[in-house]
């Protein structure tokens, strides 16, 4: 189902836009300006828009959410995984609820399909059971451990000896919500800016001057009451021009790609519901899983490969892993069924090896920067939180103004 917003991009390249370069005096100044138009920048923008607001959303790129919001695996997680009172288990349940009753309302595309973390070894049911009880914990609904019977009833094709199922699991159409997101902030008057990279951030007596260039353009500045760091790969960098020492506060990103390969030859058809492995213990993600998207086609990723620069090539080397890790559970998997497909990649706080490390989302007041709201390590379940956390950068946004 698509959504039925038209986006209308209201990209601040004529009217206010020459106002804003040309005044070198810095009298114009904006009320709140949010650096990145991936999916959580446009949810946050959709939220704090008001017709009494002057809401500017800056993106580098020719067109919002084209880096880690569309390269993904576009599930709706329930709140499995996180550490029980984190904010990545609070954001995500909430999030869950926030983001099918926003689906259903807006006709924005989306399937419940449920999910089985299947284990294939005795020992592994163990690991089910900590993770029934640290979902239930943090409020995933439903979640139940099934025999071997019960999982060859629901998923004949898949091999296991048991398997937890999470029935609010599911997968959206994330361009469509990202689409929606954007509509309803111009709707509200914001301005999504594209090719605009902030390049310079000072802080005034009264907010932020912000430096943008714009390529062969050149550069302007204006100021911001409020600046919002949603810049996802390049958070730290943001972080770190507004003056904060990233490497001290803990806000120093580690890049983690993530590939996946498409499966063929009508083999989407022989399973119905995500199917995930029991994840490794201190793993770097959840293991290569099996996912669908709204056509039913299927994929197998994300891996975890932690890199020092930014690149979305598949490796076709990666094929025997990612056949191998399927094959456990998914008997009918052949080699030749396998194509490289895409990659994302991961802003993750944790380095290789580390403790998971939960979201950073906080006014940086006591650190001297009162007004600058940072978002840092936004990766997932960030899709799933976009709304909930929406919600919370709001607050946060509202404190300031008081």
């Amino acid at each position: 189902m698509n959504c039925p917003y038209k986006y209308r991009p209201p990209i601040v390249d004529s009217g206010r836009h020459s106002e804003l370069k040309d005044n070198s005096k810095m009298k114009f100044k904006s009320d709140i300006t949010i650096i990145g138009a991936g999916v959580v920048g446009l949810a946050i923008a959709a939220q704090v828009a008001s017709r009494n607001r002057l809401v500017y959303v800056l993106e580098k790129n020719e067109r919002f959410g084209q880096e880690t919001s569309s390269r993904h695996s576009g599930v709706i997680h329930s709140g499995i995984y996180y550490p029980e009172g984190s904010l990545k288990a609070k954001l995500c349940v909430e999030g869950n609820r926030l983001l099918c009753e926003l689906c259903r309302k807006h006709g924005i595309g989306y399937q419940k399909l449920g999910k089985l973390i299947v284990a294939t070894s005795d020992e592994e049911i163990t690991q089910l059971e900590e993770l029934q009880g640290r979902g239930q914990g943090n409020g995933a609904q439903g979640l139940k451990i099934i025999s071997r019977h019960e999982l060859n009833k629901l998923e004949p094709n898949v091999n296991g000896v048991a398997a937890l199922f999470s029935p609010s699991t599911g997968i959206i159409d994330s361009p469509a919500l990202m689409e929606y997101f954007a509509a309803r902030a111009g709707d509200g008057g914001i301005q999504i800016a594209c090719h605009k990279k902030v390049v310079g951030i000072e802080k005034v007596s009264d907010g932020y001057k912000v430096t943008v260039a714009e390529g062969d353009r050149g550069k302007f500045s204006f100021t911001t009451r409020i600046l919002i760091n949603c810049a996802g790969l390049y958070c730290d960098e943001i972080a770190e021009l507004a003056g904060i020492d990233a490497d001290r506060a803990g806000y120093r990103l580690h890049y983690c790609k993530g590939e996946y390969f498409t499966v063929g030859n009508g083999k989407s058809k022989l399973v119905r519901r995500l199917i995930y492995p029991v994840p490794e213990v201190k793993g770097t993600g959840l293991g290569v899983h099996v996912t669908l998207d709204l056509e039913g086609r299927m994929r197998l990723g994300p891996n975890t490969e932690y890199v020092d620069s930014i690149d979305y090539a598949v490796d076709s080397r990666h094929k025997d892993y990612f056949y191998k890790s399927a094959k456990k559970m998914l008997p009918f998997i052949e080699y030749e069924d396998l194509e490289p497909e895409m990659a994302g990649i991961r802003p993750k706080l944790q380095g290789p090896g580390e403790d998971v490390r939960d979201f950073v989302i906080r006014d940086e007041s006591d650190k001297g920067f009162p007004g600058l709201i940072n978002l840092i390590g936004i990766e997932s379940p960030g899709l799933t939180s976009s709304p909930a956390i929406a919600r919370y950068v709001a607050r946060l946004v509202e404190n300031i103004l008081r």
